[in-house]
């Protein structure tokens, strides 16, 4: 086995982990382009066609996501378990990069725990925003205040 499917595996493995089994190979098909950290060689981004699809955080080795990798994913909704839903008419707010407060969540996937790469959608399924959450999924469904994902990147940002 070569590097580069060393690596593939590797990416894949921690996307069935982060987000359920069988979300690494929808994600990541054979022809994405890897690149390494030039400091530690360690993988740092997955890109497809030039554009970048999840980062390999050095911190604590999963996965963060981009737009378009959540777009992907939110195809094939039914394998993955990563989903904040929220209220539409905060739609437009969450898009332009805005945080998830607790109060406008109206569903979340089960086994959601804080600090988890998350995927926020309207009650339509539409992807809004990538972000990490801070909350459970059974704490965003009782608490009124507060927030319970911190947005990283919005669909609707330029």
């Amino acid at each position: 086995m070569n590097t580069l499917e060393k690596a593939l595996r590797r990416i894949r493995s921690v996307a069935d982990y982060q987000f359920g089994k069988g979300v690494g190979a929808l994600l990541f098909p054979e022809n994405v382009e890897i690149q390494y950290s030039k400091a530690t060689g360690r993988i740092r981004y997955v890109l497809l066609d030039g554009e970048r699809l999840a980062t390999l955080r050095p911190t604590d080795g999963l996965l963060s996501l981009s737009v378009s990798a959540a777009t992907s994913l939110a195809e094939n909704a039914d394998v993955a378990h990563c989903f904040v839903t929220v209220q539409n008419d905060i739609a437009e707010f969450i898009a332009k990069g805005g945080d998830v407060f607790a109060a406008h969540v109206v569903k979340a996937d089960d086994a959601i725990r804080a600090k988890d790469e998350v995927i926020v959608v309207n009650e339509d399924n539409g992807v809004l925003a990538v972000g990490r959450a801070l909350l459970s999924d059974a704490e965003m469904l009782s608490f009124k205040v507060g927030v319970a994902v911190k947005v990283r990147h919005g669909s609707g940002e330029s």
